[in-house]
């Protein structure tokens, strides 16, 4: 018996099958492949052809350059720095007009800084535990402690890791976490306090820790930034820039960007910051960033006036300012100069405002006959895939699958002249064809 079932499947390899037709009169099979061939037809050509152009070579490798440049001018008057006038050289960083820039809104002014012990938080000076000084007293070693200064040493809870009890607690050559410098060994005690604070060597006085409530520079709101992008597909060898093609080298000074003027890359920074869904005075105040989305969609095959830059703008940073202690966007940075006594000094500046990100991308798409044919073989193999659906419909899913699959296979065998007019009995066959037979 084994044999015989080995040599039955040994011989059935050299078995040839070809198809067979078989047209199938029933309605609901055939309307069922024609819905599914219509299904494929518009799928091919309306979303492979018409919406994402099959028929294109697509270049996504865009080369991009980004040159900006602000104009604006502020005014301030505060005690640190007097009256003074901000140009584009002061609240412009970095000044080199790259695809990042950061423009300053807000800071906090530390003055004539230099190398020297201090205390932690709120002394300019050393203030020897022996001799306590009180509000408005001067001590013996010349220095005056405010009341403000008071405060400030309140304020030394923000700083753990300097608050001591003894001179111990402050480890010589340490230095302190989250702090300004390195300790010297000496605890600092108000007169009547358990507690005080460790004497640091440091850039004296230490930086101030109030921020102005209102942006100093809130006026940078009507500033204006000149966005210069360059792009080319090298695979076309195709480019172009955002700024309009004229001789008239008054346009650029009196144009402003909008939808009649899209070739006018001068945008108010007031402007970017609403359409980002943001209030520029907020967010002046604790800083910020903002991304500009320059979007480059061009279809070579038609004219290149055709080929725009779209804008888009958006808030990147974390907008919950009242419930996040990482909100806004700030960093320090100092001025150096030199008394005549060739003493170092410094003015540290802790600056927040807006950065903003000049991000560019895109895509160019051209006719080439190769991903036409290949989508269009795609389609075509999809047909065939919607028959084979139907042929299972039809084979096994309605009430006479067995009389359509009687009909379709066929043995056929090369020594029997009557195998070769009439179907062989294979248990599938309908009444009437057996009564037929």
């Amino acid at each position: 018996m084994g044999q015989v079932a080995w040599k039955a499947l040994f011989l059935s390899l050299f078995d040839y099958k070809t198809e067979k037709y078989v047209i199938a009169k029933n309605k609901k099979v055939g309307v069922l492949y024609r819905v599914v061939q219509l299904s494929i037809l518009a799928y091919l050509v309306g979303w492979v052809f018409v919406v994402k152009k099959g028929y294109q070579d697509t270049d996504t490798s865009l080369q991009s350059s980004v040159i900006t440049k602000l104009k604006g001018v502020a005014f301030t008057n505060t005690s640190e720095l007097g009256e003074r006038i901000w140009d584009v050289a002061d609240y412009v960083i970095p000044p080199q007009g790259e695809s990042v820039f950061f423009v300053m809104t807000n800071l906090i002014v530390t003055p004539n800084q230099r190398q020297a012990t201090c205390a932690e938080v709120g002394r300019t000076e050393p203030l020897d535990p022996q001799t306590p000084a009180k509000p408005g007293v001067r001590t013996d070693r010349g220095h005056f402690w405010s009341n403000k200064e008071r405060k400030d040493e309140r304020q030394s809870a923000s700083i753990p890791d300097a608050l001591c009890d003894k001179d111990t607690d402050c480890q010589e050559g340490e230095a302190v976490v989250a702090g300004n410098g390195v300790k010297t060994g000496r605890c600092l005690k108000d007169r009547g306090s358990t507690r005080g604070t460790c004497e640091i060597l440091a850039w004296c006085p230490v930086e101030k820790r109030s921020k102005p409530k209102k942006p100093l520079l809130g006026s940078a709101e009507n500033f204006t930034v000149y966005i210069k992008n360059s792009i080319r597909f090298p695979k076309f060898k195709f480019s172009k820039m955002n700024v309009l093609a004229t001789n008239n080298e008054s346009y650029l000074k009196s144009c402003r960007y909008s939808q009649e003027h899209p070739y006018c890359p001068i945008f108010v920074l007031g402007n970017i910051v609403r359409w980002a869904g943001g209030n520029f005075q907020e967010m002046a105040s604790e800083g910020g960033v903002i991304g500009i989305q320059i979007e480059w969609n061009c279809d070579l095959d038609k004219a290149p006036s055709e080929c725009n830059p779209h804008y888009s703008f958006s808030r990147l940073d974390n907008k919950s300012a009242e419930t996040s202690i990482s909100s806004g966007y700030n960093f320090r940075f100092a001025k150096y100069y030199r008394d005549a006594q060739g003493v170092d000094y410094r003015t540290l500046i802790k600056a927040y405002g807006i950065r903003f990100d000049v991000m560019v991308n895109g895509k160019a798409g051209k006719f080439n006959i190769i991903p036409t044919i290949i989508n269009i073989s795609s389609g075509l193999a999809l047909m065939g895939a919607g028959a084979f659906f139907c042929d299972l419909v039809l084979l096994y899913l309605i009430k006479k699958s067995n009389f359509y699959r009687g009909k379709k296979y066929e043995e056929v065998k090369s020594n029997s002249r009557k195998s070769l007019s009439s179907p062989t009995l294979n248990g599938n066959q309908s009444p009437e064809q057996l009564d037929g037979l």
